[in-house]
């Protein structure tokens, strides 16, 4: 699984770091499902949120990562359900490639307005 690289760089609000997480997370779940034609639990998904908050010094507690772990598994099934394989296979390369901030893509800014949508939306305190 990739690193989620520089997403959590910069110096970000915690629903901008929460918005970054639930993308990275769809980028993962999207590759794995494309790859190895399986779904990330919601265990790993929270365990990589961890993993990636940690490389930041930033924790969530473990209710917030699985949250977070779910909206990103719902965004990844929608996603995976609206589009072709190959459609798919495409846009999960370009969500891995644009978790360089250096690299941009329509695509990944898509996805990651529709990450801030669900995350408006979905979350304990909207």
């Amino acid at each position: 699984m990739s690193n989620a690289r520089d997403v959590f760089s910069p110096p970000a609000t915690d629903r901008g770091a929460c918005i970054a997480l639930i993308y990275a997370l769809v980028a993962e779940r999207l590759s794995a499902h494309y790859e190895h034609g399986q779904w990330m639990t919601q265990a790993q998904g929270a365990t990589l949120a961890a993993e990636w908050l940690a490389r930041s010094k930033r924790s969530l507690p473990l209710a917030e990562r699985k949250h977070l772990s779910d909206l990103s598994d719902q965004l990844a099934r929608q996603i995976a359900a609206t589009t072709s394989r190959d459609a798919g296979l495409y846009i999960a390369h370009e969500m891995q490639e644009s978790l360089d901030p250096r690299h941009e893509s329509e695509i990944g800014q898509s996805i990651m307005a529709e990450c801030e949508r669900i995350f408006d939306s979905e979350s304990p305190a909207a």
